[in-house]
C-alpha cells in the first residue's frame, strides 16, 4: 500500500523534526534558566546546554524510540483488552446456519444433551436487498453514497416483536409487541446516516423476488463487539413472516464442550452447519500476537539505534567529562559526587524524553485505537509506565556507566594531556 507507506514516512519525518526542535528548545531554555544553588544540579544542567552538548541529537534518537514504544504499549493493551475482555466473554462458541424452524426442538435437545448449561439464541432469517429509497430505485442511482454497504448485494435480515439484544434505539420508537399493521423496519443508525434516511422515510426491500415496501420506524445503535446475532435490517412481525425462512442460532457453552456439542448436533441434524467461533477468535488472537511481536521487533531496532547514538555521544564527550572529573577531584569532589552529577544529567534528559514520548506516543496510539480501529480507549497505563521506566533506567544506566572511565583518570596525567 503505497499511500500507507507514504503516510508512515511522512509521520516519522514530522516526528523527527518535532523532536529536533524540542532538543534545540531544551538547550535554549536551560541556558537561560537561573542557575540553581546546588552545585551538582548546576553542573548537570550545564552539561545539557554547554557547547558541544549532544542533547538535541539524543532527544531525536531516543525520543523516536521511546515514542514508538509508548504508542505500541497503548495500542497493544487496548487491543488486548478488547479481545480478551469483550469478544471471548460475550461471543458464542458456535454459529449455526441451515437450521429449519421445524428442527428447532431437536437442535435444542441435542445441544442440551452435550452441554446442559448452554444458552441458545435463535432468530428467523432470510435474504433480501434494498431496491428503493424514498421512492428512488437503487438501480437508477448513478453512484452509491459513501459507506452504503447495506445497498451492495443481498443482506441477511430478520423480524422481531421486541428489541433485539445488544441494540439500543437512538431515534424513533420500537413497534408494539402485538403490532400487525403495514410493514415497519428498523435500520442500523450508521447505515441510515450513510443513506440519508430518517424516521418516516420509506424503503423497498426485495425478498425472494417480492418487493416489500416499509416505513422506517426506528434507528438502532448495535454493539457489534459481542459477535452475536445482529442485523442491520429488522422488520416488524406480520407480513414478512409469510416468506420462507430458516433460523440462525448462536450457542453459548463452556469451551470444553465444543467437541461434544458438535458431535451431538451432527448426529441429530446432519444438514445443520456448525461454525466454531471460538476457534476463529483464537486464530485472531494468535495473528494479533504475531503482529505485536513484529512491531516490537521494529521498535527494538529503532531504540537500538538510539542506544548507539547515546553511546556515541558519551564517547564523544569523554575528553570533556574526564577533564571535568579531574577538576572536581582537585577541588575536593568525590567520585560519588561526580557520578551523582552525571546521574542527575541523564535523569533530567530521561524525564524530558519520557514526557515527549507520553505526549507523542500516547497521542498517536489514541488516534490509531479510536479512529483507525474504532475501538474504545482501554489503555493499560501501568504497562505504559513500566515502558517509560525501563527506557529511563536504560538511558540513566548507559550514561552513568559511560562516565566511569573518567573517574579512573589520574589528575597529573590528564592535565598534561590537555
Amino acid at each position: 500500500d503505497r499511500l500507507l507507506a507514504l503516510q508512515f514516512v511522512a509521520a516519522v519525518t514530522v516526528l523527527v523534526v518535532l523532536l529536533w526542535l524540542v532538543g534545540i528548545a531544551l538547550r535554549w531554555l536551560l541556558a537561560r534558566l537561573p542557575r540553581p544553588r546546588a552545585p551538582l544540579l548546576r553542573l548537570a544542567l550545564a552539561n545539557l546546554h554547554r557547547p558541544g552538548a549532544q542533547t538535541d541529537r539524543l532527544v531525536v534518537a531516543l525520543g523516536l524510540g521511546f515514542s514508538l514504544f509508548v504508542a505500541l504499549a497503548v495500542i497493544d493493551t487496548s487491543l488486548s483488552a478488547e479481545l480478551a475482555g469483550a469478544a471471548p466473554a460475550k461471543a458464542q462458541r458456535f454459529f449455526t446456519i441451515d437450521l429449519q424452524p421445524e428442527d428447532a426442538g431437536r437442535f435444542r435437545a441435542a445441544v442440551a444433551a452435550a452441554a446442559p448449561d448452554a444458552r441458545i439464541e435463535a432468530v428467523p432469517s432470510l435474504r433480501g436487498s434494498i431496491v428503493a429509497l424514498k421512492g428512488q430505485r437503487v438501480a437508477e442511482m448513478k453512484t452509491l453514497p459513501a459507506g452504503a454497504w447495506v445497498l451492495r448485494g443481498d443482506r441477511t435480515l430478520t423480524w422481531s416483536a421486541g428489541m433485539p439484544p445488544r441494540n439500543t434505539v437512538v431515534a424513533g420508537r420500537w413497534w408494539p409487541a402485538d403490532y400487525r399493521g403495514p410493514p415497519l423496519v428498523s435500520l442500523e443508525d450508521r447505515a441510515a446516516e450513510a443513506l440519508g434516511l430518517r424516521i418516516g422515510d420509506s424503503i423497498v426491500v426485495s425478498v425472494l423476488g417480492v418487493d416489500v415496501p416499509a416505513r422506517i420506524a426506528a434507528l438502532r445503535h448495535i454493539d457489534w463487539s459481542g459477535l452475536g446475532l445482529n442485523f442491520a435490517i429488522v422488520f416488524s412481525p406480520g407480513y414478512i413472516e409469510e416468506a420462507p425462512h430458516s433460523l440462525l442460532a448462536s450457542v453459548y457453552a463452556p469451551p470444553g464442550r465444543d467437541a461434544a456439542v458438535a458431535r451431538r448436533v451432527a448426529d441429530a441434524l446432519p444438514s445443520v452447519t456448525m461454525i466454531r467461533v471460538g476457534d476463529v477468535i483464537g486464530q485472531i488472537g494468535a495473528v494479533l500476537g504475531q503482529v505485536a511481536v513484529a512491531i516490537r521487533a521494529a521498535a527494538a531496532v529503532t531504540i537500538a539505534a538510539g542506544i548507539v547514538v547515546l553511546i556515541g555521544a558519551v564517547a564523544a564527550a569523554e575528553r570533556t567529562r574526564r577533564y571535568d572529573a579531574v577538576i572536581l577531584k582537585l577541588l575536593g569532589g568525590t567520585a560519588r559526587q561526580v557520578l551523582a552529577a552525571q546521574a542527575i544529567e541523564y535523569a533530567l534528559l530521561s524525564l524530558v524524553l519520557a514526557t515527549v514520548a507520553l505526549l507523542v506516543g500516547g497521542g498517536g496510539g489514541w488516534f490509531v485505537v479510536v479512529h483507525v480501529f474504532a475501538l474504545p480507549w482501554a489503555s493499560n497505563w501501568s504497562v505504559v509506565a513500566l515502558t517509560l521506566l525501563a527506557a529511563t533506567a536504560m538511558t540513566l544506566g548507559i550514561g552513568v556507566i559511560g562516565s566511569l572511565p573518567a573517574l579512573r583518570a589520574k589528575p597529573a596525567t590528564t592535565l598534561r594531556e590537555l
